[in-house]
């Protein structure tokens, strides 16, 4: 299974608007995904969620920074990095996660279940970040 994980890994790294088409030799064809906002299934509603990505974001990319496999399943840690188009802040934003993938018998991910705080998104936000700042600052009092 490693050799299948060092194939996604470079997929995630290397992913780009054009090669997102080519995601059906990552996913299997009735593929879940999952994160804070999207609960999909098959190979085309997950390119969707990859063309949204690029289209709304700029420079979109991840860095997987660790990776734990066991048998048909692994747990990737990674770095989003990106800028807002639309906000247009002219610093890279960064968000730390995790995905969990379950790999069926050729090494096509099943499940993909991502990790992360999406208040992280909302905190790089001009008007969000200081309402999420405030409200986890009271959450703490």
């Amino acid at each position: 299974m490693k050799h299948h994980v060092d194939r996604i890994v470079h997929a995630f790294e290397t992913l780009t608007p054009a090669v997102v088409p080519a995601l059906d030799t990552v996913y299997a064809a009735d593929a879940r995904f999952v994160d804070p906002f999207n609960d999909v299934r098959g190979v085309p509603a997950i390119q969707h969620i990859f063309l949204h990505m690029y289209a709304n974001l700029e420079q979109p990319r991840f860095l997987i920074t660790n990776r734990i496999v066991q048998e048909r399943q692994c747990f990737l840690t990674w770095e989003f990095r990106f800028g807002f188009k639309r906000f247009n802040m002219g610093k890279e934003q960064c968000i730390v996660g995790g995905s969990h993938l379950r790999l069926d018998g050729s090494g096509l991910i099943v499940l993909h279940h991502d990790y992360w705080d999406a208040a992280e998104l909302y905190d790089q936000l001009p008007l969000f970040g200081r309402i999420t700042l405030w409200l986890r600052k009271q959450a703490r009092q």
